[in-house]
């Protein structure tokens, strides 16, 4: 885990595993949280974003393999939201599907009737029981604690532009950014992995 803390926000670029901690406690804790975390994790949604999304949103591509979640989300150009089709990993889609079966939630009906607070507090709040300060109680460095809903998405995007390469316009069209600048941040910003690599291969 790295902390930047050079601005007005804190900011944590987890690793692989670390995500895969804060995923587990989220589920070990309520279903309705591990939802919650595989739609930041996975999907890369905002927190906002998950509190709109339904069973009808959950759209197949017509290659009959690959399915697409419509989300109605920020427009990182300002103004109204903007409607945008992000990649729903197979997993994700049979959780979602036995989530909405076994709750009796309707097509137009939100996974997630909260409201994005609550979504935040899951994470991290002052009463300690969000999924982060659980982690922090037993981590000495206590880097946990500046562990935010918003770092999630921040995972899942620069996983997938750092260490999975995948295409910038990609990443773009189904995480909701609206310019290069935006997406730009979780391009830049090297991995551990990378930093370990890169400096391995010349220290000699």
């Amino acid at each position: 885990m790295r902390i930047d803390d050079s601005g007005k926000r804190t900011k944590v670029w987890l690793d692989d595993d670390e995500a895969d901690t804060l995923q587990r406690t989220l589920d070990k804790q309520a279903w309705e949280r591990g939802i919650a975390g595989m739609l930041m994790l996975r999907c890369g949604l905002r927190s906002e974003e998950t509190t709109t999304v339904s069973p009808g949103d959950v759209e197949r591509d017509k290659d009959g393999e690959s399915w697409f979640l419509e989300v109605q989300g920020k427009n990182t150009k300002g103004g109204e939201k903007t409607t945008r089709k992000a990649w729903l990993p197979d997993d994700v889609e049979r959780e979602l599907l036995k989530f909405s079966r076994e709750r009796g939630i309707e097509d137009d009906d939100p996974y997630l009737p909260y409201s994005p607070r609550t979504i935040q507090n899951w994470i991290t709040n002052a009463s300690e029981t969000g999924a982060a300060d659980v982690l922090a109680e037993s981590d000495p460095s206590e880097d946990w604690e500046h562990v935010s809903s918003h770092d999630l998405r921040r995972h899942w995007a620069h996983y997938h532009l750092v260490e999975e390469r995948v295409a910038p316009r990609v990443m773009m069209s189904i995480g909701g950014w609206s310019s290069y600048s935006a997406i730009e941040p979780y391009l830049t910003e090297p991995s551990t992995t990378n930093i370990i690599e890169e400096m391995s291969a010349v220290q000699n």
